[in-house]
């Protein structure tokens, strides 16, 4: 079997990560979080919510490193009304994409990027994915790493677009 063939490869560095962690559930606090960022213009680039056993939520977002300050402040401001238990960050992360079209089509596509990144002793921070788009944070210092995997694991028409790489 030959390479599952993609639309391309994205990579956008300069960011950083934050997480908001052990939130209890309740149906406001997604709006909350994101509703205090972007109305300071903070553009949330990479969301990811899940839940522990304990029924607690976890939110991981990915913004421009530029915004970090900012976010952290308004984050300490809103941790108290969301319950929030911590909020943590790494300032230096960047995202990689695989990109489609018609990755319905193509179910190994996930499995294909991790198992590459795995084999290359990379370590995804977050994973979040559409019907036509894988993407990981990885740590900043992965990111070459990690596109030079992916080219390798996949066969993709273009070379690696990079995005947002102003600093």
């Amino acid at each position: 079997m030959g390479k599952i063939k993609i639309g391309g490869i994205m990579q956008s560095e300069g960011r950083a990560i934050l997480r908001v962690m052990s939130v209890p559930e309740r149906p406001d606090v997604a709006g909350i979080i994101l509703k205090a960022l972007g109305s300071q213009g903070i553009n949330i680039e990479f969301l990811v919510e899940s839940f522990d056993l304990d029924g607690y939520g976890n939110f991981t977002l990915c913004i421009d490193q530029r915004d970090l300050d900012s976010a952290l402040a308004i984050l300490d401001q809103v941790k108290q009304a969301i319950d929030a238990k911590a909020i943590s960050y790494d300032p230096d992360v960047g995202v990689v994409s695989v990109f489609g079209p018609h990755f319905r089509e193509k179910p190994m596509v996930s499995g294909i990027m991790f198992s590459a990144l795995g084999d290359a002793g990379i370590t995804p921070l977050a994973i979040s994915t559409s019907i036509s788009s894988v993407s990981c944070i990885v740590k900043a210092y992965e990111i070459d790493m990690a596109v030079k995997v992916l080219e390798d694991a996949f066969e993709s028409p273009f070379g690696v677009k990079e995005r947002a790489k102003e600093y």
